[in-house]
């Protein structure tokens, strides 16, 4: 598997959603003058006179915080009295960036400078990081899993961004005392819910506006999107992914794939699964509902396309689905196309892709971006 390990673990575990579950957190504050979010349930903002508290909830038990950060610009004194929480000095700067998807996110906020470290650069898709990268201004901290300590005390890191997992800690970098933002976008199960952390990361680097703007205009084509597929005459039936390992990680009904699948025109073969992760299920018995899928859908990362001889190399029994016997598998090569970078900010683009496979006369001049028919 050559794509990097925290994106797999992230597409993985989005979908298996068992988490980390720090202790001695704050429960949930009462809401003060807050900001509308309108479709994420993982944070909440409260605007003050001296700064502003982001609240990040804990996804695995939401009665409690993951975080509370407090946001105070970064040219004014320190307000006298501040609520618990972590103090973040805005517009962020020397921060230190664990995850591809959210170097893309501030390189689309035009605050590429502000990153001076990145793990694992190999597999960014942002040209702007990969230029610093080259230049000398963003350093290769190694692996998201265990980053060089010694580099990001070099070049001064004062903030780190990092996706949080279910019973896992970061290791030497807690015991440096860098505030980590703990980025659990992730998590939502809504497409537009992961979109919307988008403004959070606005507020972080004060690009509230382009934040909000890149958000409306998502939100306005996702629901556009939405709308034309509900005018298709049939709903076809969706199957997604394939074995890994001895299971099949079936995403749940209340999944964000799933609910991708449903807002395109589908209707998902284990859309009764309770959750929003996944289950491991055996092969028989994603053979048993699945086996005259109308479309089967495939994420994978390798650098040949994969082909139906490569899949049934792999595991012979694939050819039993009709969507094997009849053509009707989707590729998506996500070590070829941006596909991890761009969906979490973009899922319409993902949204229009689905309604091309599935519908193809409602997108009739439109070349899917991130899928391709497999052969």
């Amino acid at each position: 598997m050559k794509k990097h390990f925290s994106l797999f673990i992230i597409g993985l575990i989005c979908l298996v959603a068992s988490c980390r579950q720090p202790g001695g957190q704050p429960p949930l504050a009462e809401t003060g003058a807050s900001v509308t979010v309108r479709y994420a349930k993982g944070f909440r903002i409260e605007r003050h006179e001296t700064y502003t508290a982001v609240e990040v909830v804990n996804p695995w038990d939401t009665t409690r915080l993951l975080q509370r950060y407090l946001l105070v610009e970064r040219e004014r004194p320190l307000p006298g009295s501040l609520p618990e929480g972590t103090i973040l000095r805005t517009p962020l700067q020397n921060v230190a960036v664990y995850t591809s998807v959210h170097a893309s996110i501030i390189s689309l906020l035009g605050e590429t400078g502000r990153i001076t470290g990145v793990c694992e650069p190999q597999y960014v898709a942002s040209l702007p990081v990969l230029e610093g990268v080259r230049a000398g201004r963003i350093t290769d901290l190694g692996t998201a899993t265990s980053p060089d300590v010694e580099k990001m005390m070099d070049i001064g890191t004062e903030y780190i961004i990092a996706s949080p997992f279910q019973n896992s800690h970061y290791g030497q970098v807690e015991k440096l005392g860098i505030p980590i933002i703990e980025a659990a976008d992730y998590m939502e199960a809504h497409p537009l819910g992961r979109a919307e952390w988008g403004r959070f990361y606005g507020l972080l680097f004060h690009q509230q506006a382009l934040a909000d703007s890149i958000f409306r205009e998502t939100e306005a084509n996702y629901l556009s999107l939405k709308a034309l597929a509900e005018t298709a005459p049939a709903r076809p039936t969706v199957l997604s992914e394939k074995r890994y390992g001895s299971f099949w990680y079936v995403p749940a009904g209340e999944s964000y794939i799933a609910h991708l699948f449903e807002d395109a025109g589908a209707d998902y073969l284990f859309g009764d699964l309770p959750g929003q992760g996944s289950t491991p299920l055996a092969f028989e018995t994603v053979l048993d509902r699945a086996i005259h899928a109308d479309f089967w859908l495939i994420k994978y990362n390798q650098e040949e396309e994969m082909t139906y001889r490569d899949l049934r190399m792999e595991y012979a029994p694939y050819q039993h689905f009709d969507a094997y016997t009849k053509h009707a598998i989707y590729t998506c090569n996500t070590g070829k196309t941006p596909y991890y970078e761009e969906s979490p900010i973009h899922p319409d683009y993902l949204l229009k892709d689905l309604i091309r496979l599935f519908h193809p006369g409602l997108l009739p001049g439109y070349t899917p971006r991130y899928y391709r028919k497999m052969f």
